[in-house]
């Protein structure tokens, strides 16, 4: 039995030693044949699929009336913006003002529901370092405007006129002149102001 197997495993090894060198010379004919073809062949690269889809960017070209429709609602996106800071700028000279007129008075005689404790927040308010001081009411009115001008000197010219505006309007609603503060409030706004267009230039 061992017999059997030792002479098929000879026969195998015979067969394929038989066949190795006539594939080695196929081969090696193979190559001669193709050798002086490949030889001069430099690499070629191929794309990618990814490079393939890569994307390409394009200008959208709009109409006449579309550029005119889009030019126009920015024009009336800034006036939005200028009349809502004017609006929130007389908002808050009127109530600066109607803080002080109440801090001045002594007693809550001379007007109804008005308590001692109402006249004394009335006075802390308006105080250097209250809500309605000088400092903290022009910061608010800076910030108020930087934060829709966002950073950009003329619009923040226009910010700066839709504040005057502002002014204005709650000088005309209070029916008299504005309080003392509200002025040295305005004017410490407009400082800020200068002080932002001379860190620009």
């Amino acid at each position: 039995m061992s017999e059997m197997n030792v002479g098929s495993v000879s026969g195998v090894y015979s067969s394929i030693s038989a066949s190795a060198p006539a594939a080695a010379e196929s081969k090696s004919n193979e190559t001669a044949k193709t050798g002086a073809n490949t030889s001069n062949v430099a690499a070629v690269y191929e794309k990618s699929g990814a490079e393939e889809k890569k994307a390409t960017y394009s200008i959208n070209k709009m109409s006449a009336e579309d550029r005119a429709a889009l030019v126009q609602q920015l024009k009336e996106d800034e006036i939005a913006r200028r009349n809502q800071l004017a609006e929130i700028v007389q908002k808050m000279f009127t109530d600066q003002a109607g803080t002080a007129k109440l801090s001045e008075l002594f007693t809550p005689d001379k007007l109804k529901n008005v308590s001692q404790a109402d006249i004394d927040k009335a006075k802390e308010d308006i105080s250097e370092d209250g809500y309605w001081g000088v400092n903290k009411t022009a910061q608010r009115l800076f910030d108020f405007a930087s934060a829709l001008a966002g950073d950009d000197p003329e619009k923040m010219k226009e910010m700066q006129a839709a504040m005057e505006k502002g002014f204005k309007e709650a000088t005309g609603a209070w029916g008299d002149e504005l309080p003392g503060i509200c002025k040295d409030t305005f004017d410490a706004a407009n400082k800020m102001f200068d002080e932002y267009y001379a860190s620009k230039d």
